[in-house]
């Protein structure tokens, strides 16, 4: 849930709080659904690891008055076919591949978002319900509930304030594992693996500020500068670090040509890199994209990273969006 959805936000650096505005607004700030004018749906598709793990994301979004709307989505990560190579020997030391089985190892999340105006004009808020479903085969799964909270507010000089408070009530994974699955990775591997694992994952409460202003120049052309604050209650590796709070910035832009063509570019995921003469140095990771919208469909590219830029490598990034009314008028 950490990653991100749609190729526009990423090849911004995520650095979209303030001003997202679509369907994709469900996972960034559920404030901004209260933009989308009809139905939406949004897809994306992202292979990782040498295309050993699959990321994909669904989502759809509407309004249901003047005043509120709609949306859900759908994201799963997963990796699939993997060997089960437990029973490989059986009980007679006999080595046989029949005996082999492949099972996946999935995360899924699926958001229910509901998006409201206040009475103060330009300000918006939206609330996410979340269930988080993670599989390991036959050998354990749990299960996952928690809420976020976003607020937006668009000043009378256009300049947009986003807020975004994620699992504010601390999400809770508690997993149910198959014991009897669990003792055949027990005698495959003597001595390894001989204690249950915790049965309870906490994810903490995050939050991210934004800001943004778009600036059209000649009309034709536009410039949408943003910049995040993303906050983690603890101590990281974050560029500004310390026992309460650390914030990672990003910083991101779009450029624009007559509402059809689009070039983007951030940088984010600032952190305190530990070298190995214990020096420290500030790492951080660029990303680009590219946008295209047209009648109704919008297709977005981004060249991104969900980790460090010397660590993991970077990941051709493709997603759809697509305006139903457009087409069902």
């Amino acid at each position: 849930m950490n990653i991100g959805v749609d190729a526009a936000a990423l090849g911004m650096s995520n650095a979209v709080t303030a001003q997202t505005a679509d369907v994709n607004s469900g996972y960034w700030n559920p404030a901004g659904l209260l933009k989308v004018e009809d139905q939406q749906v949004a897809l994306m598709h992202a292979s990782y690891f040498a295309n050993i793990a699959q990321y994909d994301y669904a989502g759809f979004a509407m309004p249901i008055d003047d005043r509120s709307a709609f949306g859900v989505s759908v994201i799963r990560f997963g990796v699939d076919d993997i060997l089960n190579t437990t029973q490989l020997i059986d009980s007679e030391g006999n080595i046989d591949y029949n005996r082999i089985s492949l099972f996946s190892a999935a995360d899924y999340g699926v958001t229910v978002s509901y998006a409201r105006s206040l009475p103060l004009d330009g300000l918006n808020y939206g609330v996410n319900a979340k269930v988080i479903r993670r599989v390991i085969g036959e050998f354990a799964n749990s299960w996952g509930f928690g809420f976020d909270i976003g607020i937006q507010y668009e000043t009378r000089n256009d300049w947009k304030v986003g807020l975004m408070l994620r699992d504010i009530t601390t999400t809770y994974n508690v997993w149910n594992i198959n014991e009897d699955e669990f003792a055949t990775i027990s005698d495959a591997v003597p001595g390894e693996n001989q204690d249950l694992p915790e049965t309870t994952e906490i994810t903490l409460p995050k939050a991210q500020l934004g800001f943004a202003k778009k600036f059209v120049i000649h009309y034709d052309y536009s410039i949408l500068a943003a910049a995040n604050l993303n906050m983690r209650f603890a101590k990281t590796n974050d560029i500004i670090s310390s026992d309460i709070v650390s914030i990672d910035p990003a910083l991101g832009f779009e450029f624009g040509y007559i509402d059809l063509v689009f070039v983007r570019g951030g940088v984010g995921n600032f952190q305190n890199v530990e070298q190995i003469d214990n020096t420290k140095k500030i790492g951080f990771q660029p990303n680009i994209g590219l946008g295209f919208k047209y009648k109704g469909i919008a297709v977005d590219y981004a060249l991104t990273d969900i980790g460090d830029q010397s660590v993991a490598l970077y990941s051709n990034i493709f997603s759809l969006k697509v305006d139903l009314g457009t087409f069902i008028r």
